[in-house]
């Protein structure tokens, strides 16, 4: 049986990333830092790893303790909404640790083991803020190098078997959108083609695609879930 780390899979898109892979017979490994409200956690194909991402220091001996990846998802990650000119420094390190670094470290590490395995996918959910002028900046930036680091990374590891691709959903609905103001939620909705927010499930069937069943062919890209919102 196969296995799949996804991390942040205790809730929203994660969660709904996690009962895809079960669904399809996946053992699963979810790292989180909390799992007191986790709806999945008697279930027994999963293994519940409790880490914070921010230690990144940690990450390489945390992937060492765990069995073989053959599927990661990096889903984690967190968004302020504050504005450019106000935004407290502890809150930029963070935020760029959490989105950014901590991914790159896990696709580096992972990226390496599955290589030597002859293969493995990874799948990294970005955003649409990484492709547009998003008016909470540092996730934009996150986002945007994340998918940089897809395309990157696919193309060092991709020789050896290792898929590597990524999703840029529009807002879900998740706990995600109690951050974003309602003005803007609103604005953003007159823009999409059906007038409503993706659902978790959407987006977590995307994810599974890519980290299950897509074509070789399909590497180093990031697909777009936005319904018209950002049309390309």
């Amino acid at each position: 049986m196969k296995t799949a780390l996804i991390t942040g899979g205790n809730k929203g898109i994660g969660l709904e990333t996690t009962r895809y892979f079960l669904e399809h017979e996946y053992e699963v490994i979810v790292l989180a830092r909390d799992f007191s409200t986790f709806p999945l956690a008697d279930h027994t194909g999963i293994t519940m790893v409790e880490y914070d991402l921010s230690n990144i220091k940690g990450i390489p001996d945390l992937i060492a303790e765990l069995d073989p990846i053959d599927v990661l998802i990096n889903n984690a990650g967190i968004m302020y909404s504050l504005p450019y000119n106000d935004y407290p420094e502890e809150k930029v390190h963070h935020l760029m640790t959490l989105n950014l670094e901590a991914p790159v470290r896990l696709m580096q590490e992972i990226g390496e083991q599955m290589a030597k395995s002859g293969g493995g996918r990874i799948v990294n959910n970005a955003s649409i803020a990484g492709q547009i002028g998003h008016p909470d900046v540092w996730y934009g930036m996150s986002k945007a190098a994340l998918i940089n680091a897809t395309k990157s990374f696919s193309k060092i590891f991709g020789p050896a078997g290792v898929l590597i691709n990524a999703v840029a959903p529009s807002p879900a609905e998740t706990d995600m959108l109690e951050v974003i103001p309602e003005a803007r939620r609103e604005a953003f909705k007159q823009n999409v083609i059906t007038g409503r927010f993706a659902t978790a499930k959407e987006v977590a069937e995307t994810i599974g695609w890519l980290g299950t069943a897509s074509p070789e062919y399909i590497n180093g890209v990031c697909i777009d879930i936005n319904n018209g919102a950002f049309p390309r």
